[in-house]
C-alpha cells in the first residue's frame, strides 16, 4: 500500500482512510488522469443503488468536489469518496489488475456480504 494523506474535505482535521489504494491502481489512475489533461479531475469512488445484489460500485473521473468528501491523496493522485459511500467502503482496497484475459480496477471490500454472478454489484 502507498503512504497516503487522507482528510475530510469540509474540515482541516485528518480522518481515517475510507479506502486503501494499491500501488498499481495509483499508477494507473495517474496515467489516466494525465491522458485526460484536466488538472481539476480526480477519481471518485462511490456506492450507488442498483445491480442485481442491491449496490453497485461507481469509479469515474469528476471535477466537482462534494461537501463531506473524504479525500485520499498520493502525489498527483486524488481519490474522493462521498460521505454516504464511506460506510460501505470502509477498509476496501482499490487496485488495478492487468492480465491476459482481463484488466481493470478491482475493489476488495470486507463489508460486502456477497456479490452477483456478473461481479458488478454487491450487498
Amino acid at each position: 500500500m502507498l503512504d497516503t494523506k487522507v482528510e475530510e474535505a469540509s474540515s482541516t482535521k485528518t480522518a481515517p482512510s475510507p479506502i486503501n489504494l494499491g500501488s498499481a491502481a495509483a499508477a494507473k489512475i495517474a496515467e489516466l488522469l494525465e491522458r485526460e489533461g484536466n488538472p481539476e479531475y480526480f477519481l471518485r469512488v462511490a456506492v450507488q443503488p442498483g445491480g442485481c445484489s442491491g449496490l453497485r460500485y461507481q469509479l469515474f473521473f469528476d471535477d466537482q468536489p462534494l461537501d463531506g468528501d473524504n479525500v485520499l491523496t498520493d502525489g498527483s493522485v486524488t481519490v474522493r469518496v462521498d460521505r454516504m459511500s464511506v460506510p460501505y467502503l470502509k477498509g476496501a482496497t482499490v487496485d488495478w489488475l492487468e492480465g491476459l484475459d482481463q484488466s481493470g480496477f478491482t475493489i476488495n471490500n470486507p463489508n460486502a456480504a456477497g456479490s452477483c454472478a456478473c461481479g458488478d454489484s454487491f450487498h
